[in-house]
């Protein structure tokens, strides 16, 4: 602890040593990467000051070694770190990954700077250093940013983009002229090379992140707000805001993101052939008038698992996107009632009751989209044909073996 205040004291000292000889504010920009994390960038501010101390401030800092990080991380306990060090550092940690490294440097007044560096002082406070970081509305980009329109006094007039693609990615950046976006759509895009992370984020994430969003809030992903403020004006006389811009680390291409996963091993093609062989199995069980218990047994099974990982997203975590979450209808612990239930044979209509319900559930869930408007992710809706499928052949061969003989 008492390395801590010392290395605390020292930060404090240098921002403000740096408040009186403070020549230039940057905001620094990376280009996406392999790691799921990396895949909007990431960004930092740079101060440097005219006689020759050249710092870097990076809000994308957590603590593997904090006590149940994983726990704290996966319920959405994610706090992140603000951190101070020299840039020559910050670019040497990132150069080996290849990434291209940008800097923007800024057109501010000194009190404008003077602002700036008091409010990253702030940042770095040991109160405050610690944050609870948001995936799309506080992260390592939307932290400097505002620090740069308070210091600018809300001033700041964005420049929406032209359409454009990034070099490293092959990712395509449309501008909307009027159509409306949303995150999910927005995150889909730089994810396009994942689809299992972005059928997890769609399986995860409720409708919170299907509202439309304005240029701003695309300005999540650090990628974009490159692009946002390249030509964006502010201060009292509305001036061009960066005034230069410099590569840091050029790109090599080592560690662009992967290629695109190959069609056979999306979550399309998985839920296609599942499809398959649910028609096929269920086309025989009609035949036999026999339901194949084994088989409601994986795939319920596997329902079952996802329905309670959204319960504990739903109920137990933290994360502000996860509710409300109306895969729920589809996908909950009621899933285990086929799984069970099938197998014992005076249990059965309760299954047969369960199937009825889900029926229903499943039908409000489609139906329902155009008023609860969450997106689903294109294989859902082939995932439920499956759940469809299975639930009225066993009402069917329920109600023909059991209800008409009695």
């Amino acid at each position: 602890m008492k390395y801590l205040k010392f290395i605390t004291f020292l930060v404090l000292a240098v921002i403000a040593g740096a408040t009186a000889a403070a020549t230039r504010i940057s905001l620094l920009t990376q280009d996406a990467g392999k790691e799921i994390y990396e895949l909007e960038g990431h960004a930092a501010l740079r101060i440097v000051t005219d006689d020759g101390r050249d710092m870097a401030v990076n809000w994308g800092v957590f603590d593997f070694r904090s006590p149940n990080f994983a726990y704290r991380f996966t319920s959405g306990q994610t706090d992140y770190l603000c951190v101070m060090v020299p840039t020559d550092m910050l670019v040497a940690e990132y150069a080996p990954s290849g990434r291209r490294f940008r800097e923007q440097v800024l057109d501010l007044t000194p009190q404008e700077a003077d602002r700036v560096i008091a409010l990253v002082e702030e940042n770095l406070r040991p109160e405050n250093r610690t944050y609870r970081y948001n995936y799309v509305l506080d992260n390592c980009i939307t932290r400097p940013y505002n620090i740069i329109r308070r210091a600018l006094n809300d001033s700041i007039t964005l420049s929406v983009p032209a359409e454009f693609t990034y070099s490293n990615t092959g990712i395509t950046v449309p501008r909307l002229e009027g159509e409306q976006t949303t995150f999910r759509k927005e995150m889909t895009r730089y994810h396009h090379n994942y689809p299992w992370y972005q059928f997890g984020i769609n399986l995860a994430l409720g409708s919170g992140i299907d509202r439309p969003i304005t240029e701003l809030e695309r300005g999540f992903s650090p990628l974009y707000m490159h692009e946002l403020m390249a030509g964006a004006t502010g201060g009292f006389d509305n001036r061009p805001l960066v005034v230069e811009e410099n590569d840091l680390i050029a790109e090599t291409g080592e560690c662009s993101p992967s290629g695109a996963t190959p069609w056979y091993l999306t979550p399309m093609a998985c839920a296609i052939a599942l499809l398959a062989l649910t028609i096929i199995i269920t086309v025989r069980d009609l035949r036999r008038r026999r339901v194949s218990r084994w088989f409601d047994t994986l795939l319920y099974s596997l329902f079952f698992i996802a329905g309670m990982v959204l319960t504990f997203l739903i109920f137990v975590s933290v994360h502000e996107a996860t509710s409300p979450n109306w895969l729920y209808l589809w996908l909950n612990p009621f899933c285990i009632i086929p799984v069970i239930f099938e197998w014992i044979k005076s249990c059965r209509r309760v299954v047969y009751c369960y199937q009825f319900c889900n029926f229903a559930a499943l039908l409000l869930l489609v139906a329902g989209i155009p008023l609860h408007g969450q997106a689903l992710d294109p294989a859902f809706p082939v995932l439920i044909a499956c759940d469809v499928i299975r639930a009225l052949s066993f009402i069917y061969i329920y109600r023909i073996t059991y209800i008409r003989r009695a």
